[in-house]
């Protein structure tokens, strides 16, 4: 890539905070290592439904990671990826100057690694339907996930100094707030059995 090349492609549309790029580039990508993270190792560059891409990096990187984790290896890591993640996703959104920039995928990632280390032993069919949940949850943000969703969007970066990490904050919660009702979905149909 050239060196003068920019950062950012140019903007699809008005953000909510400034009029500034929604759509990173690789390069804005390995500027940084937040950058990085929160970008999903590259899944969020998806022109289409990132979020969906996300998720299914997190899925890939669990099958691989899967033979040298155990419970206490994937509860440290899940532990780790959430300050980690609210970190990277706070500076590369401030950096993107957006609130919650739909390229920003680490919150599905450390959120749906929770949903499928929690629903492990389940195969192949089992982690299918607990992806179609959380997608469904994610995306459509039903009930509490749209309470969670909408905590933090109305931060002013202008006048609230801690208004970006509430913001960064925001785009891991709601996630979290969907891996959680992933989780009681899949636990009911489990006790109805």
């Amino acid at each position: 890539m050239p060196a003068d090349a920019p950062f950012f492609e140019p903007p699809i549309a008005a953000s909510p905070v400034t009029s500034g790029p929604l759509r990173p580039s690789p390069r804005f990508m390995w500027s940084h290592p937040a950058h990085l993270l929160a970008l999903g190792f590259g899944s969020g560059l998806s022109p289409l439904a990132p979020g969906t891409a996300g998720t299914l990096w997190a899925w890939l990187a669990f099958f691989v990671m899967q033979p040298w984790m155990n419970d206490t290896r994937w509860a440290w890591l899940i532990a780790l990826s959430l300050p980690l993640g609210w970190w990277a996703c706070t500076l590369t959104a401030k950096n993107m100057r957006v609130l919650d920039p739909s390229s920003i995928v680490w919150d599905e990632i450390a959120a749906f690694w929770l949903v499928l280390w929690l629903v492990t032993p389940a195969g192949f069919w089992g982690q299918l339907v607990a992806f179609g949940l959380f997608r469904f949850f994610d995306a459509a943000k039903p009930g509490p996930v749209r309470w969670a969703d909408q905590l933090f969007h109305g931060v002013n970066t202008a006048s609230d100094p801690a208004a970006w990490r509430k913001a960064g904050f925001g785009i891991m919660f709601d996630d979290l707030v969907a891996a959680a009702c992933t989780l009681l979905v899949i636990a009911g149909w489990r006790f109805y059995q």
